[in-house]
């Protein structure tokens, strides 16, 4: 991959339990610098669940190995023009170690 093809900017978000005076809740906030990604959209689809329609998308994002994005997992999400997206898979493809990062993730098109 060239770094032409890095033409998106996406930003990792990370959950953190808060004390909210009553209890322990999850609140995201902004994990890292944004950082530049190539985008590919793999799927799409609607399904129906208890009488509703929910539309989504599967994405494959790809990013220049850092140890930074080489901490991320999938209890992280991320954010790409602004939509949010659950990150559902992270590798290494084998043939370029050491310089990228394939990451797949879902996000729900309402």
């Amino acid at each position: 991959m060239k770094a032409e093809k890095l033409d998106r900017r996406i930003q990792f978000r990370r959950a953190a339990l808060v004390d909210d005076g009553f209890a322990e809740v999850e609140t995201w906030s902004d994990h890292g610098s944004p950082v530049w990604a190539a985008r590919a959209d793999l799927s799409d689809g609607e399904r129906w669940r208890a009488a509703e329609v929910a539309a989504g998308v599967t994405t494959r994002f790809t990013v220049r190995w850092s140890a930074f994005a080489a901490a991320i997992n999938p209890k992280d999400r991320l954010v790409c023009e602004g939509r949010e997206f659950d990150i559902t898979g992270i590798k290494e493809p084998p043939e370029t170690r050491r310089q990228w990062i394939e990451i797949t993730a879902a996000a729900r098109i309402d």
